[in-house]
């Protein structure tokens, strides 16, 4: 039986189970014993390979993200940035990380505006305006100096060993080479990488080899972030976001302004846990907002065969979505409400709107501050895609949550020096002004994007580590996160029934249900409740990490090829 804190129990006896929870937790951990969770294989044992050494949680870590710049290089990688979790299991401290890109001095409010109208979202991808200053390796160095045991330049050697000796290309790579020929081909660089002399994209058990990535990692293992932001390299980036056509303004001098930051994580109460995720420019606090709404919603959870348990779930979504798409931004320039929007009395008055028995016509926005605040801002909902999560727990009771981007798939289309340039500039909105009144997403230089990555770390009460979690899709991050932490403490799933549960997303009033994985019954019944479902194939890429009294059990999203293995600690 799994420590879940079910609803059933209350007051006393929910906190003594809550303490006896902890103890079987930190009896668990105490065995050493470790995993890794990622979306490939090879990135997973990368991993695993620090953990052998006697790395930490951030040493697996750095080491099965620069193998999925390898591997699976359409998601994320060193030209990109992420969000990192940290918990330490010593002093149950929290921290959380930013390496979120930023806009360049040169960015314009307008500058994916022409002629009075937004850029076509295909173009503004594939373009140097989208492309920020790559912020990944920074923050990894950060948290590396901090949490790191093994050498920084021992992590690198992986990726390095897969970069030039190859690897065989799998099913889902393959696919992705078929399905973006046209991208592939588009970039000088990743025609030359990618395709053969035919033109054709590299098929499954092709052995892939990227010799200039594995030059590239060979200087940041020796030479650290500024690898990246002086020298050869650095004139590369800034040459490929200058090319034409859509020319961006990235400069040297932006690559070497940026700095990564060590914050205070975002947490909220959820039942009798404890959830921490990522502050601005992160809009993570919506998956915070849907926990919080459907706790109100359902004191009771059932499961996910019951259309109420599912009712609260879109209805909480809906009011969470609103609110994240009206009010939240970079907090450097804006007033984002976050922590507002999390508040116990805030979420008791929102949770009032919702009625079970139907659902409603129009979402209005709250007002967390105030009026005032709610007319500053013209409201946006623009998709997002792309990027990648891992979760690690080490054997000394450490654990990283990290969400990694180059935000849509390969990015901006350019590479230079065997990585994509990221295209996460299109995070902002394309449209500074909406019905009349600026947008608080708007673009502004030095500015972040907001983010929707929701890296996770959940304790019990009393600080002992209960669960790490993440997911890559975009938008659907949110709701990836929130519903796979509903499915392990709530509805009594495994990590990995918990991740292979329908995807439902509910930013708009069309509701996204996952066509197959969603039973049409429970569709037809929240149809029946007055919601407008639509069928898709929704994707996510959660991986997830729990502490139980029987040891760590992970789950892999089995939307990829990733996997969730365990290193076993003393008997």
């Amino acid at each position: 039986m799994y420590c879940t804190g079910r609803w059933m129990l209350a007051g006393i006896a929910m906190l003594a189970m809550a303490s006896a929870c902890s103890a079987a937790q930190e009896q668990a951990l105490a065995k050493g014993e470790a995993m890794v969770a990622a979306a490939d294989p090879l990135a997973v044992e990368a991993g695993l390979e620090m953990l052998r050494a006697g790395g930490t949680a951030i040493d697996a870590a750095i080491a099965v993200e620069l193998t999925l710049g390898l591997v699976e290089p359409e998601s994320s990688g060193i030209g990109g940035g992420g969000f990192l979790i940290h918990y330490t299991g010593s002093s149950e401290k929290i921290d959380a990380y930013d390496g979120r890109e930023w806009a360049p001095a040169g960015a314009t409010p307008d500058m994916f505006m022409v002629d009075g109208k937004p850029l076509p979202f295909p173009l503004a991808q594939a373009s140097g305006r989208s492309i920020g200053t790559p912020a990944l390796i920074p923050m990894l160095k950060m948290v590396h100096e901090q949490h790191g045991r093994l050498p920084w330049a021992k992590l690198f050697e992986p990726a390095i060993r897969l970069a030039e000796g190859g690897f065989t290309v799998g099913p889902r790579l393959a696919k992705s080479f078929s399905d973006n020929k046209a991208t592939l081909a588009s970039d000088p660089e990743a025609r030359a990488l990618y395709l053969d002399a035919a033109g054709k994209p590299w098929p499954q058990g092709h052995l892939f080899r990227n010799p200039a990535y594995a030059k590239t990692l060979r200087a940041i293992a020796a030479e650290g972030p500024k690898a990246l932001t002086r020298g050869a390299i650095a004139a590369d980036i800034v040459t490929v976001a200058q090319r034409e056509p859509r020319a961006g303004t990235l400069t040297v001098a932006d690559l070497q302004a940026y700095q990564p930051r060590r914050l205070d994580p975002l947490c909220g109460a959820y039942r009798v846990y404890r959830v921490c995720t990522m502050p601005s420019p992160a809009s993570a606090n919506a998956m915070l907002s849907i926990l919080g709404l459907y706790e109100r919603a359902r004191p009771q959870p059932d499961g996910p065969a019951n259309p109420q348990d599912w009712a609260a779930y879109v209805w909480a979504s809906r009011l969470s979505y609103v609110d994240r798409d009206h009010y939240m931004a970079d907090d450097r320039f804006v007033e984002a409400p976050t922590k507002e929007l999390i508040a116990p009395a805030y979420l008791d008055a929102r949770a009032k709107l919702i009625d079970l028995s139907k659902g409603p016509p129009v979402i209005p926005v709250g007002t967390p501050k105030g009026e005032a605040l709610r007319g500053k801002w013209g409201s946006e909902a623009m998709q997002e895609y792309g990027t990648t999560h891992l979760s690690v727990v080490d054997g000394y009771g450490n654990a990283v949550s990290l969400t990694a981007t180059i935000e849509s798939e390969y990015g901006s289309h350019r590479m230079t020096n065997g990585f994509w340039l990221n295209n996460q500039l299109t995070d902002f909105s394309l449209e500074p002004v909406i019905d009349g009144k600026p947008v608080a997403n708007a673009v502004a230089p030095r500015k972040a994007p907001r983010s929707s990555m929701s890296p996770s770390i959940i304790t019990d009460r009393d600080g002992e580590l209960v669960l790490v979690a993440g997911s890559m899709g975009g938008s659907t991050i949110i709701a990836s996160v929130s519903r796979t932490i509903i499915g392990v403490l709530d509805w009594k799933q495994t990590p990995q029934e918990a991740v292979g549960t329908a995807g439902v997303f509910a930013r708009t009033p069309d509701i996204m249900v996952e066509t197959s994985r969603m039973a049409p019954a429970m569709s037809a019944e929240l149809r029946k409740l007055g919601w407008k479902i639509v069928e898709e194939d929704l994707y996510s890429g959660t991986h997830v990490i729990q502490v139980t009294p029987n040891g760590l059990v992970g789950g892999a999203d089995p939307r990829e090829e990733g996997k969730a293995i365990a290193l076993p600690g003393t008997p």
